[in-house]
């Protein structure tokens, strides 16, 4: 199978993606149609972010939001696992984090070091959203949704 995969492991339904992954909506929804209960994502964010120094302050708010919404709007567990310190004269974001099917973060790191994180994560909360409100295939529509996948940058018409 092509994209992000969804493998059976530890009476779990569970999947991977790395860093910039994290950020796109998409790679979540893949998974999240194969019934994923635990998305796993590794990444290293610089704090500084060279191209827009404006976007610094908010370098933690983005990586939590897109870490949400993603648990959220699939009804799946998210453990994000972030590079922390400073690795060559660069500074990252640290911020591990577990993110519920709620979207509430469970645990997280407190600081921009290594830090260890853990939460007890209760699977069958996964069926309360992806058998209801998330409900995938009573809900979705992807029949309006082709321009995801047949367009790649903007297009102003």
């Amino acid at each position: 199978m092509e994209g992000f995969g969804v493998w059976k492991a530890f009476s779990a339904r569970v999947g991977m993606m790395i860093c910039n992954d994290r950020r796109w909506p998409e790679s979540y929804r893949v998974m999240g149609l194969q019934g994923v209960e635990m998305i796993l994502c590794g990444y290293n964010t610089p704090i500084h972010y060279v191209p827009d120094p404006s976007q610094d302050s908010l370098a933690g708010f983005h990586n939590a939001l897109v870490m949400q919404s993603g648990a959220y709007q699939n009804g799946t567990w998210v453990v994000g696992v972030a590079k922390g310190g400073i690795e060559e004269g660069v500074d990252s974001l640290g911020q591990s984090m577990i993110v519920a099917p709620s979207g509430q973060i469970v645990a997280q790191a407190l600081t921009t070091d290594d830090e260890l994180i853990f939460a007890r994560c209760d699977l069958d909360w996964c069926d309360r959203y992806t058998k209801t409100l998330f409900d995938f295939d009573r809900y979705r529509r992807p029949e309006v949704y082709g321009r995801i996948t047949s367009q790649r940058g903007v297009v102003e018409e």
